[in-house]
């Protein structure tokens, strides 16, 4: 077996390059990782999170390698691995998770308790996320392999599908986790903020969740396309205007029942202010437009440090929000990282089912690990692309 390794390594603001990377080993620290599995890497995928970094908006240091997506083989187990074995193809849950801790037995694993010494929560190549390796790589190391994986049940049957079921590591998942804790259901009317591949995730999860009307607002006219081909409704967020008055043309009612953010504290204004930085626009137009007693989900990703905010508060994540007008309305907002094993075998069986197309809906892309920079530059440029990177050439194949 080829001991050789890449990765992509984040160099600084605006900057990736493909490098040569340690092989990974059963091991954590000093001490031998006997719950762990490595992985060959089928595919792995470029996050709008990664985006964040790249662009220079958070603490991440020099050198990190990227990429909490991933999709992979088994190709070495560790002596206490039980259920798992060479050849099992898999697919990662971004965030790790111990399985042992009190988080853990509460379903709660984007909060594992030991996995990171800083904070809780643990992901793959991550800035404050625990220093884990991240798998946009040959190979990856995986701990806790028993508990975090997702055994898929056929790998040709997952081979054919692949381009859908790269997504249940996380946008697929984090988008329907944004919907079920927005309180989407039969016959809701949605707003989704962002029209992303995470917006356009929560577009299709809404679907799924029975909704009767699925609205997408941003400010790229190739994104909105894409959201339009699913039959969304949508809202080009660069034209001026009461957004009560635009739900309100579509829905005829000026409230919607559940609104989920996927955009984050990159936010900018709309309308005619369109360029310009506004971290708490979308939460803030989220109270204005859910209806009372509404629930709002933020699956979109906001920091504790933002180096590149436009203001002194930004840049330690406070942000000007109008709390009253939630307060008043009786909202509930919930925040945070989607804890994947929660949903992913669900959605997992609805892709192999046929009753959901994601890989069409987020239009995915399959690169090489080779073209990831000019990827990144393609998705920060806009592009309304899910770019999905096989590194061994095993999906062309």
């Amino acid at each position: 077996m080829s001991t050789a390794n890449r990765g992509v390594v984040y160099k600084g603001p605006g900057e990736v390059a493909v490098e040569s990377i340690p092989f990974p080993e059963l091991a954590l620290g000093n001490r031998k990782c006997q719950h762990g599995v490595i992985l060959k890497v089928v595919t792995t995928n470029i996050c709008g999170s990664d985006q964040h970094m790249v662009r220079g908006r958070t603490t991440a240091p020099s050198g990190l390698v990227l990429g909490h997506e991933i999709t992979g083989i088994v190709i070495e187990a560790g002596r206490d691995v039980e259920f798992l074995k060479p050849g099992d193809m898999v697919s990662v849950p971004f965030n790790i998770a111990c399985g042992r801790c009190r988080n853990c037995k509460e379903g709660q694993t984007g909060i594992c308790l030991n996995v990171n010494p800083a904070r809780p929560g643990a992901a793959y190549g991550y800035v404050d996320m625990g220093g884990w390796v991240g798998g946009q790589t040959d190979y990856v190391m995986v701990p806790y392999a028993d508990f975090n994986l997702l055994k898929f049940p056929d790998a040709d049957q997952a081979m054919e599908k692949i381009q859908d079921l790269t997504l249940l590591s996380d946008i697929f998942p984090t988008g329907f986790h944004g919907c079920v804790k927005a309180g989407v259901g039969p016959g809701s009317t949605v707003y989704i903020a962002g029209a992303g591949p995470v917006g356009l995730a929560a577009a299709v999860s809404a679907q799924l969740l029975g909704a009767a009307c699925v609205i997408v607002g941003d400010m790229i006219d190739e994104r909105l396309a894409q959201a339009r081909s699913f039959g969304c409704e949508t809202i080009d967020l660069t034209q001026d205007g009461d957004m009560a008055d635009k739900v309100e043309a579509i829905t005829g009612e000026r409230e919607v029942d559940a609104f989920v953010d996927c955009v984050g504290f990159e936010a900018h204004a709309c309308g005619c202010n369109h360029g310009k930085e506004a971290p708490a626009a979308v939460l803030n137009s989220a109270m204005d437009v859910t209806r009372a007693g509404g629930q709002i989900g933020i699956p979109g990703l906001y920091v504790t440090e933002d180096p590149g905010a436009s203001d002194e508060a930004a840049k330690q994540g406070s942000l000007s929000m109008r709390f009253g007008q939630g307060w008043a309305k009786s909202h509930s907002f919930h925040t945070g990282q989607c804890p994947v094993m929660k949903y992913h075998r669900q959605l997992m069986q609805a892709i192999l089912f046929d009753k959901v197309k994601i890989a069409e809906a987020v239009n995915v892309q399959m690169i090489t690990l080779d073209d990831a920079p000019k990827g990144y530059a393609d998705f920060d440029g806009g592009a309304a692309k899910k770019f999905v990177m096989d590194p061994h050439g095993s999906v062309a194949a």
